[in-house]
């Protein structure tokens, strides 16, 4: 359409432009179909032998927070104690 008729049809509301991406997806010279296994640890028998030279390690996140640490629990005539606290709360 030409731009006069197009920028009309926009302001009556009777065209909606809609803008449409896409995208060509090939395999890479990196493609492969298996996972190849990365080294989390470091051996003495890498070291003495040299093979860790060739190995892929896998990098570390030094982001991530962890595991909580774990941590004792309540006794149970505490937690009964504190449930019926709860319920009487609950009731005034």
């Amino acid at each position: 359409l030409p731009e006069r008729d197009r920028a009309e049809l926009k302001r009556r509301k009777l065209l909606l432009e809609v803008t449409l991406k896409s995208y060509w997806i090939r395999k890479g010279s990196a493609f492969s179909t298996a996972v190849a296994r990365q080294e989390t640890e470091l051996t003495p028998e890498m070291i003495s032998t040299g093979s860790w030279r060739q190995l892929p390690f896998k990098p570390y996140n030094f982001s991530s927070l962890g595991l909580a640490p774990a941590c004792g629990h309540l006794h149970p005539l505490l937690k009964v104690r504190s449930q019926l606290r709860q319920i009487f709360l609950e009731m005034g």
